[in-house]
């Protein structure tokens, strides 16, 4: 079976835009699914990417309208500006890597965390959040307090994963030695698979 290392990050408007797509062409290859959260601030840092607040204007504009724009093709609600952004990811992010652990489907608790964020209007860095958005997925809200430790270790592991690997955004897919960028190249991840790129 072929494994999908899938590094997101659960505040990310683009991780968000990428839904539950990478999980249905997952399963119509037969392939499974690493979700890998991280800091997607530490990666731009180590990275050479600039966080949006510090980029030049004429960046900025872009990247709403991209945003309005992609958001539109793929019918999904967003708030360009959401009242919690920029929030701190770890916490949600730790409460992924437990429920990983503790086994159910992932990819729908990932996508609900960043739907919170850029359709909901809610904080996910707080515990009341995250432990509604768990119990609304299958999960035990009980795993926002349990792991955290190894959490903390899981979330730094995977942004040194990442950056050995040669990531540099979110979402970030990587099939073998195959990178892709972007919500915008699960299709292409879907032509590799079938072995068509």
């Amino acid at each position: 079976m072929r494994t999908i290392e899938y590094f997101f990050a659960t505040v990310s408007p683009y991780t968000y835009l990428a839904g539950t797509r990478l999980e249905a062409v997952a399963a119509k290859h037969g392939a499974a699914i690493e979700y890998r959260p991280l800091d997607i601030m530490a990666l731009f840092a180590r990275t050479g990417g600039t966080p949006p607040k510090d980029r030049h204007p004429n960046r900025q504009a872009w990247r709403l309208q991209e945003l309005r724009r992609q958001a539109r093709k793929l019918g999904m609600p967003m708030n360009l500006r959401p009242a919690h952004w920029p929030t701190n990811p770890a916490p949600s992010s730790y409460a992924i890597i437990a429920a990983k652990e503790a086994g159910g489907d992932v990819g729908a608790l990932a996508h609900a965390f960043t739907r919170a964020c850029w359709a909901e209007e809610r904080d996910v860095a707080d515990d009341a959040v995250i432990r509604d958005v768990l119990a609304a997925n299958g999960f035990d809200p009980g795993l926002a307090d349990s792991g955290l430790l190894s959490g903390a270790e899981a979330y730094a592991r995977n942004l040194e994963d990442a950056v050995a690997k040669g990531a540099f955004g979110a979402p970030f897919y990587l099939v073998g030695e195959e990178r892709f960028w972007g919500q915008d190249r699960i299709g292409d991840v879907d032509l590799f698979l079938a072995g068509e790129l």
